[in-house]
């Protein structure tokens, strides 16, 4: 038995296939909405960057899909590379990543006891910060921050994707754009660089400085020669496709010197999204407690004062500054 029968579309709302954030910060351009408020952050003293390259040459590659008996490659439209993670294991050995490791001088790292350095949270919610030491007493005297110096190894491993977009011919001379894709793995480097970085006074303060470091990875890759009849081998039986390929790895590493502080900022009070609204509740919490000090005169105060109860009496009462008058005995000119 045939049918008809076609399932409705179901619209979710999605016009576009990105998107754009929400950070529920409005500000309607009036100055009275400004106020200051404090809050307790971590402050850059000093930060360097280093931007650092490698070249790894890989030889017959294998990708993805075969082409088909007999099919040749006439043009390379695009070459892409992005690095590989996989998002259900972080540990994943093919996983992209950069391991810096940093070796102080002038300073050191604060350690435990059991040879470990002391790391602190830092802004990204990991402990990705360590604890700085050195002897500022000299620069201290003149007002100034003391220079360490300090040597980074950089070591790089893991996989990337390779995407390639092709123009192939098949035997009956048709044409078709197809993309093929691999995941390479790189060969591991290690690269070696020097910084020197200011650090502030390690006597007047609460806090010791801190160093963080991160490091951000991409990739960009080509043909090994640059042709297409020596760099790319297609079996002619099967439609098999081996690449050699050279990928480059861009990497950036940045280097702060951290110390805590408590700011005033200008503000526009908390953030407020909308939220989606609901068939059933009617009323919800809210998310962050409300301001309330003597500088902010726009908020309730947290215990409001009862107000006396007025005399079911025909009389008349007027209120002033909170406090309640009989009629008679209030002064409109005082």
């Amino acid at each position: 038995m045939s049918s008809n029968f076609k399932p409705e579309t179901i619209s979710l709302g999605i016009t576009d296939r990105c998107c754009k954030g929400n950070t529920g910060c409005e500000f309607d351009g009036t100055l009275r909405n400004v106020r200051s408020e404090p809050i307790f952050v971590q402050k850059v003293f000093d930060a360097t960057l280093v931007n650092l390259q490698a070249l790894s040459t890989v030889n017959n590659v294998r990708f993805t899909p075969n082409l088909g008996r007999n099919a040749r490659i006439i043009r390379v439209l695009d070459i892409r590379c992005r690095r590989f993670f996989n998002p259900e294991n972080i540990n994943d050995p093919r996983n992209l990543v950069v391991d810096p490791d940093t070796v102080l001088s002038g300073g050191q790292f604060v350690k435990d006891g059991k040879g470990h350095p002391v790391e602190v949270v830092g802004p990204d919610g990991f402990m990705s910060e360590k604890i700085i030491f050195a002897d500022t007493s000299e620069c201290d005297e003149e007002g100034k921050g003391t220079p360490v110096f300090g040597t980074q190894r950089v070591k790089v491993r893991g996989n990337v994707i390779v995407e390639i977009d092709v123009v192939v011919q098949t035997p009956s001379s048709r044409r078709r754009t197809v993309t093929l894709t691999a995941n390479v793995p790189i060969t591991p480097v290690e690269l070696t660089n020097f910084f020197e970085l200011c650090i502030p006074s390690v006597f007047n303060s609460a806090f010791f400085p801190r160093f963080a470091e991160f490091c951000s990875v991409l990739c960009e890759t080509r043909l090994a020669t640059n042709s297409i009849t020596r760099d790319i081998d297609i079996n002619p039986e099967t439609g098999e496709v081996r690449i050699d390929l050279i990928i480059a790895i861009c990497i950036s590493c940045e280097k702060k010197i951290i110390v805590p502080v408590q700011l005033c900022v200008l503000s526009t009070g908390f953030p407020e999204l909308s939220p989606e609204v609901s068939p059933i509740c009617t009323t919800f919490p809210t998310l962050f407690p409300r301001q309330i000090d003597e500088n902010n005169d726009n908020n309730d105060p947290p215990c409001p004062r009862p107000r006396p109860r007025l005399s079911l009496e025909a009389e008349e009462f007027v209120e002033e500054d909170g406090d309640i008058y009989k009629y008679d005995d209030y002064d409109e000119n005082k």
